[in-house]
């Protein structure tokens, strides 16, 4: 006799263990977050008022929670209000009653263009980040630097005739914005890396040994990082004689003096030159750094992967550097339910 398989309670015994897992994520934030502390930064920068009905407009809390759950599930505005009025676990995390409504989209919208005018997502982000610190999660024993590209969807279209920044290199920008359409994001800029072309953003991280990220830069994509570390350097509270680790890219007299003059150790790779090929103490230098290295480039791989990061959300560089500060706070608190039960085992 052929079993018969059943869909429905199979997507439903699914759905349930999704719901739970959910659940225990958000306890688990819930409770390592003092909500009091960030409520405090929203209000200075945002202040809720009265709806157009004359009832209490919704809290500031509330609606970066919404932000923090429409990052953390790569979902629209229109969509993450209405997962919040039909998922338990999503108002549960943001604190409504089962009898409640969330917020409609165009209010949380309203919400992120404030406090984005006010640069509070600045101070939201630094004020979890000294939460982390405090708890243990977030060490700064040391730090890594990298950058990555951010494609965005308002691109001119067809070919190009300005000269285009190779990366890496530091070429003049000589892009005409005011020859684009309307529809392109014209405060971002071409990039030509490994062979291909891409307009965009790029966002600069600083993060501690293990991933967390520490600051966070906007530029547009064109920028380079060899003579943009100090910019970088100055997103995130260091402590002195900590090493940063960063790719050959970085390699310089400039960037080397940068460091000395801040006291940090130079932990940047070495880089072979015209003549002058790397020597063995170097090789085994490199190899040595590049195991911690890496964990920069799985804090990018990770926010592309579990949060749909990589690509513009928005448009303006303003409106982008909020996108990367959300995804940088999403992820540390992503991971930080993990790493207290690894800081336990041990």
């Amino acid at each position: 006799m052929e079993l018969i398989s059943h869909p429905t309670l199979a997507d439903s015994i699914c759905d349930l263990r999704s719901r739970k897992i959910k659940r225990t994520f958000f306890t688990q934030i819930n409770s390592l977050i003092d909500w009091v502390a960030i409520s405090g930064v929203i209000s200075r920068h945002y202040a809720k008022g009265k709806s157009a009905t004359g009832k209490p407009s919704y809290s500031g809390l509330l609606l970066f929670k919404m932000c923090l759950l429409q990052t953390w599930y790569g979902l629209s505005d229109y969509e993450v209000e209405d997962r919040v009025n039909d998922s338990i676990s999503f108002s549960y995390f943001c604190g409504l009653n089962i009898d409640q409504i969330a917020p409609d989209h165009s209010t949380l919208s309203r919400f992120r263009t404030a406090l984005t005018k006010a640069n509070a997502y600045e101070s939201l982000f630094k004020q979890i980040n000294t939460q982390l610190e405090s708890t243990g999660i977030i060490v700064k024993t040391g730090a890594i630097i990298d950058a990555s590209v951010i494609d965005t969807p308002l691109k001119p279209k067809g070919k190009t005739n300005h000269k285009i920044t190779e990366d890496r290199e530091d070429l003049e920008e000589v892009e005409v914005a005011k020859e684009y359409a309307d529809s392109v994001d014209k405060e971002a800029s071409w990039l030509k890396k490994q062979g291909k072309y891409r307009y965009g953003y790029k966002k600069h991280y600083v993060t501690d040994n293990e991933g967390l990220v520490l600051g966070v830069l906007t530029t547009k994509a064109s920028t380079n990082e060899v003579g943009n570390l100090e910019a970088v350097l100055d997103t995130a509270d260091l402590p002195q004689n900590i090493p940063i680790k960063a790719d050959k890219g970085y390699q310089s007299k400039k960037n080397a003096a940068l460091l000395k003059e801040r006291k940090l150790k130079n932990h940047i790779l070495k880089k072979a030159y015209k003549n002058k090929p790397l020597t063995h103490w170097e090789k085994k230098f490199n190899k040595l750094i590049g195991k911690t290295r890496f964990k920069v480039e799985r804090t990018f791989g990770g926010i592309k992967r579990w949060f749909s990061g990589g690509t513009a959300k928005y448009k303006g560089i303003q409106k982008m550097h909020t996108q990367n500060l959300m995804e940088a706070m999403c992820y540390n608190l992503y991971r930080s339910p993990g790493i207290i039960a690894s800081n336990y085992q041990n």
